[in-house]
Formats: structure tokens, sequence, C-alpha cells
């Protein structure tokens, strides 16, 4: 059967590709800054405000999982015609929204949407551009994935100062739509389809056992690992996890191919992703926790504070790419890792006195390690995989990231609570006197706080240092298979169709 040729315009779909995913992106961190005014608007607590994060962060979990089957089973074109519009949808419903009920529906919706457009726009460049090509493209995918989160507190913050905290949605939404509208005009089906059917038990296992991972382990730092809520999330997660693990190692046809740990590169890289994911999520989380509740800086300084490392990391991650196309991901990893780590014990000596120009560096170079690193190392693992577990390999990639965060998340704010009471105790011993004021009590939390958080900051530097260690063992490996130009006539057909 004659096979015809399909002629890609790369530049454009990347373009197209890549502004959906970097507004979805976005939108994860783009409400942080703004909760306390919705809080206020809206007349809820800070625990009911917080399922605007958890909700967005929640609904990517489920349904990331989910994004290897919907890959092999519709078009290019369709699928990501549809994330868009999915996204607009929310973001309008958001923006609207006349109660929190609404803005929360909205924020379903919006991941709804989000969750499919990094894992399709990763298979893509797998698809479309050779093994030695590969860097480039995915250095702009993670300018994507590093730069977007990192710079949304600093756009919110100034907006949320200034303005309403609609107009983030109303800001987002004429990005999306015009997206929307280039992608129905220009975007083109470059992968073929396989059409697996859907299994019912495979998306109700996988809904249970990652949602209610990444509910435990993110509520674990404020609810405590002792919470009722916490330990049962996560024993009823581990037990879906483990029946769905064996369910899809017995299935010709598995919605997600566990098998890609057989790969060693595959798996190492993703072992090293996961941990320098949880020491990203501690700078990210923690920075902002002692710059406006323990130094009083206003949520716009907090963000100018990390903008000088948002912008670096988005020069960085395409000129790693390109590197990593000539020198592989080995020294790459190695840097990023240990330039990371040396930033992380820099933060762990912070102080109540601490100049604004040093923690600005210090988060710079820690976004700088991550852009030195991320990429290179995902792309190592993911070259390794033949075509067919491409959609598998990206979409365990993206899930472990989400996993890693929760983790990340749960375990440095525990580290910094524990810790924190720890040294209150210390703290108010060594006033020496049975009635202290109630300014010597003030000082004292916030000098037991800083101490906590220096704790949290000094793990996330060794977890960054284990991580260090395993870049070490990665090799340049061959890929398994050519990159994909041409389609049976069939295979274009019937994408056209989806």
């Amino acid at each position: 059967m004659q096979e015809q040729a399909l002629h890609v315009n790369k530049r454009l779909l990347m373009a197209v590709m890549v502004v959906g995913a970097f507004i979805a992106i976005l939108n994860e961190t783009l409400l942080n800054i703004a909760l306390p005014q919705i809080m206020r608007d809206m007349t809820i607590s800070a625990s009911t405000a917080q399922w605007l994060t958890t909700a967005y962060m929640l609904t990517n979990g489920v349904l990331i999982p989910v994004s290897a089957f919907l890959i092999q089973r519709f078009s290019t074109r369709s699928l990501f015609i549809s994330a868009v519009g999915i996204f607009a949808a929310g973001t309008l419903i958001a923006a609207i929204s006349p109660d929190f009920a609404v803005l929360l529906i909205g924020r379903v919706v919006q991941a709804s949407g989000a969750a499919i457009m990094l894992p399709l726009l990763m298979n893509v460049v797998l698809t479309i551009y050779e093994p030695h090509q590969r860097g480039a493209a995915m250095g702009m995918i993670g300018m994507v994935i590093t730069f977007a989160p990192a710079i949304g507190p600093t756009l919110s913050g100034w907006l949320v100062e200034h303005h309403s905290w609609r107009l983030l949605f109303f800001i987002v939404l004429p990005i999306a739509l015009l997206d929307l509208l280039f992608a129905v005009k220009s975007l083109q089906n470059v992968m073929p389809l396989s059409k697996p059917k859907v299994s019912v038990l495979s998306v109700l296992l996988s809904t249970v056992g990652f949602g209610g991972l990444l509910y435990g382990f993110s509520s674990a730092g404020t609810a405590g690992w002792d919470s009722r809520t916490v330990i049962a999330s996560l024993a009823v997660a581990l037990v879906a996890l483990t029946v769905f693990v064996v369910y899809q190692l017995r299935l010709r046809a598995p919605m997600l191919e566990f098998r890609v740990f057989t790969y060693p590169m595959f798996s190492l890289t993703t072992g090293i992703m996961v941990l320098m994911m949880m020491a990203m999520f501690s700078s990210m989380l923690l920075l902002p926790i002692y710059l406006q509740t323990m130094r009083g800086f206003t949520s716009l300084q907090s963000g100018l504070l990390v903008l000088p490392g948002a912008i670096l990391m988005g020069i960085m991650s395409p000129i790693t790419g390109r590197i990593f196309d000539k020198i592989g991901a080995k020294l790459l990893a190695v840097v990023g890792a240990l330039v990371t780590a040396v930033a992380m014990f820099g933060l762990a000596r912070i102080t109540l006195q601490t100049s604004f120009v040093y923690m600005a560096v210090l988060y710079a170079l820690v976004m700088f390690g991550m852009s030195v690193m991320m990429m290179p190392t995902m792309t190592a693992g993911l070259n390794q995989l033949p075509q067919h577990l491409n959609p598998h390999g990206t979409a365990m990639s993206n899930t472990m990231q989400q996993v890693a965060g929760a983790i990340g998340t749960g375990l440095l704010v525990t580290v910094m609570t524990s810790e924190t009471k720890a040294h209150l105790g210390s703290q108010m011993r060594a006033l020496g006197t049975p009635t202290p004021s109630q300014a010597q009590v003030a000082l004292a939390v916030r000098h037991a706080s800083v101490l906590g958080m220096n704790d949290a900051f000094l793990v996330a530097g060794l977890i960054s240092v284990a991580a260090f260690a395993m870049a070490w063992f990665i090799q340049r490996t061959g890929a398994h298979h050519a990159v994909l130009t041409e389609f049976e006539p069939e295979d274009l057909a019937a994408g056209d169709a989806q």
C-alpha cells in the first residue's frame, strides 16, 4: 500500500501548542497570591479558598494518566482543539463566577483542558523531530514548564495589588481564544491512531489512586500526617494504585503502560525528575511564606523577587536544549543538580535580616539549576522508549511530576512546622523568664519560624544532592525508532475524521 508524506510546518505547530501549554501551566500558580482577595470578596475561609488550587492540581493528576489513552484514540488536531476549547470555557466560567461554587467549577473545567496539553505537546515533539533534534524543541517545553509557574506570582501580585482578581482570568481568556483560532486554522495531525478501547475499571482505579495520592500528600502539610483524612486518602490511594498496576500489566492494551520502567534510562531520569521537582516546589512554596508572613513584604514585592529567576530560566531553557543535542544530558544534569543544591543550602541560612538581593540571587540560582537539568534529563529518558510507548512515557513522566510536587509540598511543610515547634520551645526557654512579654513571644515565634524554614531548605538541599549523585549514571542512549514523517492514507483520514 502506498504511503504519502506529511509535510509539517514544525515552527507553526510548535508555536500554537506551546502557547496553549504555557497558559495552562501558568494557571497553576496564577491564583495563589489572589486567594486573600478572593476570600474577602466571597466571604470564605482560607481552607475553602485553597480548594481553588487543590482542585486544579487534583484534576490534572487524575487526567494526565488518561492522556496516553486519549493521544492514541483521538487525532492531534481534534484533541488539542478540544483541550484549548475546554480550558477557555473554564476560564470564562471562572471570570464571571457569581459565587465560590461556580468559581471552583470553572477551575476544574480549566484543569480538564490543561491536563491534556502538555503530554500532547511532548508527544508531538517525539513524533516530528529526530532524536538528535529533540533537545532544542524540548528546551521550549522546559521554558513553559518552569517559566510559566515562576512568572505567575509576579504577574498575579501586580494585578491583584491594582485590580480585581477577575482580571487574571480576563487576561488569559483572549490568549486562549486566539490560540484556539490558530489551532482551528493551521493545526495538522501528526500522529497515527491505534484506537484503543477504553477500560472503565482502569479509569476508575487511576482516578481514585492518583487523585487520593495527590490529595493525601498535599493535605498532610496543613492537616498533619496523623490526620484521619490524610491516612484514609493515602491508604485508599495505595490500594487502588496497587490494583491498577497489576491490572494494567495483565491487559494486552493497557491504559497506562508501566513497562516503560523496564527501560533503565527512563526509570533513572524519572527518579531524578521526581527529586528535583520536590526541591523546586520547596523554593516556590517556602519563599513567599517567608517574605510575606515573616518579613512583611507585599505580594508584589514577593513576585518581583522571583522575577529574575523566572527570566533566567526562560532564557536558559532553549539554550540548554541545544546543548543537550550536542553533548547529551549527563553533564547538564550534574551541573544543574549541583547548582540547585548549593542554592538550597544557601537558603537554609536565611535570617530575619537577610537582604532582598541575597534571596533573589539564590532563587535565580535554583531556577538556573532547574533549567539546565530538567528537560535534558526528561528527554534523555524518553529518547530510549520505542515510538509506541511515547504516549505512555510522557503520561507517566508528567504524572510522576504531579505526585512529586504534592509529596514535596507535604514533606517540606511538615518539616518546617515540626521544626518550628521544636525551635520555639528552645527560644522560649532562652528568654529565661516564666512570663515573657507579648513582644518577646512574637519575636521568638518569628525566629523559630525562620529556623524551621532553614531546616526545610536543608532537606531540599539534601534531596538535590541525591539527584546530583544519580545524575552521574545517565547515559546517552540510541533511540529505538525513527521519527514519523509518513502515514498510511487511512491513518490520516481517520485522524481528520476525529
